[in-house]
């Protein structure tokens, strides 16, 4: 057995695991510890537990120490020296008339190195900047270019829900989606209802794909026929999946029918095999999904 800590040196940041070192670390706590990009302050959000070790592939590192209040002073003093470090690099950017949205600046614990995390539409030859940004800090320098839902993580916003977005309070990783999740939950299939502010499939449709996927599977499909408690042979019409309910027809004459609601669970009827929804990782696939139906609206006429 391996004690160790969760650490996250974000707020909605992935969780990172180090070996406390016989330190009794509680939540909120804060440690200095080494990481890829060299020495970090981290926030402490899963206390001292005990893991298998078949659990973790690879060794898990140690922390330095505990941090104190002199390395709390120096991370807030980190955070303005970054504030102003993005400023002069947005000036250069302009100067050397560079394509490119700088999106946030942070410098390591140590200032060993400082990281500017920008957007831009393709490759940007930034070369000529890092030698002016290194001139400038005289510090190692790292310019990462990063996509669209990481510059929506970065800067935030409210979704189409009326709260912040998930992936800049809570979401510490992005789920696969695909454009049949949405189907799937019956969504409209308009761009502008099931794409986030990132422009790519909203992050929540795969939060309730399980649910909807269970809840499926016990249902008929639009057309079908079913028994009804009464015996008669109705097709259905339309089902709500969360109510668990089936409109169907049913037929009383050549030109005659009624449309009645049952319970899923007063039918009859033999359901179909579905195949699960396979979530698409890449952003870009995800993207031409979207287009390809923001043509189709356009094609029949479709609006928001």
């Amino acid at each position: 057995m391996t004690e160790i800590i969760g650490v996250r040196f974000r707020d909605n940041g992935k969780i990172y695991y180090f070996r406390p070192e016989g330190n009794k670390l509680s939540v909120d706590d804060h440690v200095i510890v080494e990481t890829v990009r060299g020495v970090e302050y981290g926030t402490v959000v899963l206390s001292n537990r005990e893991i298998g070790s078949d659990d973790f592939n690879g060794d898990i590192k140690p922390i330095r120490r505990v941090a104190n209040e002199d390395d709390a002073v120096q991370y807030e003093e980190n955070k303005v020296k970054a504030a102003k470090a993005m400023e002069v690099c947005a000036k250069k950017i302009d100067k050397h008339g560079l394509d490119m949205k700088l999106i946030e600046t942070e410098y390591t614990f140590d200032c060993n190195k400082l990281i500017f995390y920008f957007a831009a539409e393709g490759r940007v030859d930034f070369r000529e900047l890092v030698k002016d940004l290194a001139a400038e800090f005289h510090t190692r320098i790292e310019l990462r270019q990063i996509g669209v839902r990481d510059e929506t993580r970065l800067l935030g916003g409210l979704g189409i829900c009326g709260r912040e977005l998930c992936c800049h309070t809570f979401l510490s990783d992005f789920g696969g989606v695909s454009i049949k999740m949405a189907k799937e939950q019956n969504l409209a299939m308009t761009p502008s209802k099931i794409s986030g502010v990132c422009g790519r499939l909203m992050c929540c449709l795969k939060n309730e794909q399980k649910a909807y996927e269970y809840l499926n599977a016990k249902m008929p499909q639009v057309g079908d026929e079913v028994i009804t408690p009464n015996g008669d042979v109705a097709e259905v019409k339309n089902i709500n999946v969360l109510r668990e309910t089936v409109r169907a027809i049913i037929r009383t004459g050549e030109e005659d029918f009624d449309i009645v609601e049952y319970k899923v669970d007063d039918l009859k009827f033999t359901p179909r095999k579905r195949k699960p929804a396979q979530p698409k990782k890449d952003n870009q696939a995800n993207s031409q999904e979207l287009a390809e139906l923001d043509n189709e609206d356009r094609k029949y006429g479709i609006e928001d």
